[in-house]
């Protein structure tokens, strides 16, 4: 992830937003798994910003490349969180 924002000043366009739809992805995930895991604050949080980086992907495209990563490693920080919180990765996300 981390290698992903080092790269954003040197990609092009559609590239960076395609980078930055991936991170939209793995908030995405975090977010699920934060459910699975009775984390529902966490849940909501990191789903809102991934709903409002994928909204907003081909404006941090576009737009100066610091605060595309100012953005991206905010998100990358909170997955960071996450998985020093829960580092074992779940193989199922079934909830009964």
């Amino acid at each position: 992830m981390e290698e992903n924002i080092n790269i954003i000043r040197n990609v092009s366009i559609s590239e960076r937003e395609e980078i930055i739809v991936d991170f939209a992805r793995w908030l995405e995930t975090a977010s699920q798994e934060a459910l699975v895991y009775g984390e529902g604050r966490f849940a909501v949080l990191s789903g809102n910003m991934a709903e409002a980086i994928r909204v907003n992907a081909d404006e941090l495209a576009r737009e100066k490349p610091e605060t595309t990563e100012r953005v991206l490693q905010q998100a990358c920080a909170m997955i960071s969180q996450f998985k020093a919180a829960y580092p074992h990765r779940m193989l199922s996300r079934s909830v009964h």
